[in-house]
């Protein structure tokens, strides 16, 4: 194979250049024995790594050989509503997880030992971007159950949950403390990462398939525990985890020492026009970047003009706008991490946004204790430190001060369960759950997301799915024991086939021998995608030739034009683009109709499933009369989907 254009990331080679798979000394054996087995060629769907590590269980194998063309609407929709449909079958966010999803999917991604992962995230926020713009809505439910479920927070869990919940039929209530839903979504990040007009869209959509708001209303205080519980027959929680951690260290309590959570929600619902001249946030992950960004585009304000005084804001415009028609100064903002640079939590794109919109980080540094003078925050001090697993080991003869007039603590976040439910707390302030989301020592409450353990949005969403999916098990008094090893959703061959009439016939019950002629049986599939994750060794990576990545456009910001500047910083994909990443998706675990096992087998034993017949998952099948065990499509196989197994 050629080497690739680019040195850095060349394509993939199974030997180097005077290597060879073969001992000579057994080649003789090798030769004699190469020819058959008791072993044949079967079809094993795994799980592509993509999918396993997606948090909130997107098929993303699924969309992607929907964005290359591969499968096809059977009713003969855009593309991209059909991407669409099998993206909320998972996640009903795909514009806002699309741009705000450190894509956790892309690091596991096998084409990384190619040239370059998929852009999965890309693809998803062009799909979720076209579903918007065309006005594409989720399906309602089919039928009522007559069940009402009570769903508590309306961040990424609460919404993800309550929409699932409701396609099943059932009927839900949704309960929001705030005057607006979203979360975290909406109060945790600002609004030039994730547009309200798109997160809007997303919310209304889930609302329209029919479900009830309370907005305002606090569950504990507004509505007791009680109430709920006679008036609902499952509650599920996602409050999230709405208190920040605080500094461990000294003096924590002076004033303009806050959380990261306290700075973005007040920023978030309009509440702060401008901030301290010099501020300092401890961190290194994703919150820590957008704070620091945030002070570094509201800028400090100098000069208030008469109509901007305190009360303007009740005209409902936002902190941005309002921060823009005020005279400022810049901010000087310190981010300070634990860890060294290339090992903060934050995303390798948001720190490098950062550093070039003028935040100084300072790595590999730990805070010792608060300085103010009477009362209010002066400094920080810091000195260098060495990580020892999670903690952070103070190097001697190293300390320094950083003076400084705020300081925000973007280290974690913690629950706060309300007035009035003392006895849902599972230990400061969280709620506690068994392995199927339902919270140990009840009978009908469940929880997700960061009120369980604060992690990422995709996380949250991939709770609310999860436990629906339990919840509406348990309404059928079908309370299920345990969840499947890799808990996504996964393909699932008999409804493909079933959507495109192709379903195989009833089982008449009666003993045979061998299925492979029958017309009630799957032709040799195995489906372990619930438990097995396909390797990129059991991939044949020779097939795929380099292939650049395609890469969003960004809007980059320098440090002298940040100030009032909350534009949008991805640009989406274009169609082209997003259907050539579609391309460039390797298929792991499942068959992308190539047709190396056909063409090479020395055989005849493999052919194509009559044209009438195909659809993802079913495009070949073996002769069992001709097969004798080779094993050349197992090798040629670049999907890993052919495995060999025992037969005759």
């Amino acid at each position: 194979m050629n080497e690739s254009p680019n040195p850095k990331k060349l394509t993939f080679r199974r030997f180097e250049n005077g290597e060879s798979m073969w001992n000579w000394d057994d080649l003789q054996e090798k030769i004699f024995t190469a020819d058959k087995s008791h072993k044949c060629p079967t079809y094993i769907h795994r799980a592509p790594p993509c999918q396993a590590g997606c948090p909130s269980g997107h098929d993303i194998r699924g969309w992607l050989a929907i964005a290359r063309g591969q499968d096809k609407a059977p009713d003969g929709r855009p593309w991209q509503a059909y991407a669409f449909d099998r993206m909320v079958e998972a996640n009903p966010f795909p514009s806002v997880m699309g741009r705000v999803c450190p894509a956790p999917c892309e690091d596991g991604c096998n084409r990384n030992e190619v040239d370059d992962f998929v852009g999965i995230n890309a693809v998803e926020q062009y799909v979720g971007d076209w579903a918007i713009d065309n006005g594409l809505a989720l399906p309602k439910p089919e039928a009522e159950t007559g069940k009402k479920v009570a769903v508590i927070g309306g961040g990424p869990a609460g919404l993800a949950a309550a929409g699932f919940l409701r396609r099943k039929g059932h009927a839900v209530t949704l309960f929001e403390a705030h005057d607006r839903l979203g979360g975290m979504m909406r109060f945790g990040i600002p609004g030039y990462r994730t547009p309200r007009d798109r997160l809007d869209a997303e919310i209304d959509r889930i609302i329209a398939t029919g479900i009830e708001v309370r907005l305002n209303t606090r569950v504990g205080t507004d509505v007791s525990l009680e109430t709920l519980e006679a008036d609902f027959d499952a509650i599920f929680w996602a409050l999230g985890a709405q208190k920040g951690r605080p500094l461990p260290v000294p003096g924590n309590d002076a004033e303009g020492c806050i959380t990261g959570i306290e700075f973005l929600d007040a920023f978030n619902q309009g509440w702060v026009f401008s901030t301290a001249p010099r501020v300092v946030v401890v961190g290194g992950g994703d919150t820590s970047i957008d704070v620091a960004s945030v002070a570094r585009r509201l800028g400090h304000i100098t000069k208030r003009a008469e109509k901007d005084r305190a009360g303007s804001e009740t005209m409902g415009f936002e902190a941005h706008d309002v921060a823009g028609t005020m005279a400022r100064e810049g901010v000087k903002a310190t981010l300070t991490s634990l860890f060294p640079m290339a090992k903060m939590t934050a995303a390798e794109r948001e720190r490098e946004d950062a550093l070039r919109e003028g935040v100084d980080i300072r790595d590999s540094v730990m805070p010792l204790e608060v300085i103010s003078e009477g009362g209010r925050v002066t400094g920080l001090r810091m000195c260098a430190c060495d990580m020892k697993g999670m903690v952070p080991m103070p190097r001697e003869g190293t300390e320094f001060v950083i003076e400084c007039d705020m300081i925000v603590s973007a280290i974690g976040q913690m629950g706060d369960l309300a007035e009035g439910l003392a006895r849902l707390d599972g230990g400061r302030g969280f709620i506690a759950v068994d392995g199927v989301y339902r919270v140990k020592g009840t009978e009908k409450h469940f929880a997700g997301g960061d009120i369980v353990k604060p992690h990422l949005l995709t996380t949250a969403i991939g709770h609310g799915r999860i436990a629906s999916e339990v919840i509406d098990h348990f309404l059928d008094g079908e309370m299920p024991e345990k969840r499947p090893k890799i808990d996504v959703h996964h393909f699932r061959l008999l409804e493909e086939l079933q959507q495109r009439h192709l379903e195989p016939e009833a089982y008449d019950h009666l003993q045979k021998r061998g299925t492979s002629e029958a017309d009630f049986a799957i032709h040799n599939w195995d489906d372990r995608s619930s438990s097995h994750v396909v390797p990129h060794t059991d991939l044949f990576k020779g097939h795929f030739s380099y292939d650049p990545r395609e890469h969003r456009a960004e809007i980059h910001v320098e440090a002298e034009n940040v100030i009032g500047n909350f534009q949008e910083r991805i640009q989406g994909l274009t169609e082209e683009q997003a259907q050539h990443e579609g391309k460039r998706c390797m298929s792991c675990g499942l068959c992308f109709e190539c047709d190396a096992c056909v063409i090479y087998c020395p055989q005849t034993a493999i052919s194509r499933v009559p044209k009438k017949e195909r659809a993802i998952g079913r495009y070949v099948e073996t002769d069992y009369a001709k097969c004798v065990g080779c094993h050349i499509c197992k090798d040629v196989c670049p999907t890993g989907f052919i495995q060999m197994g025992l037969g005759e």
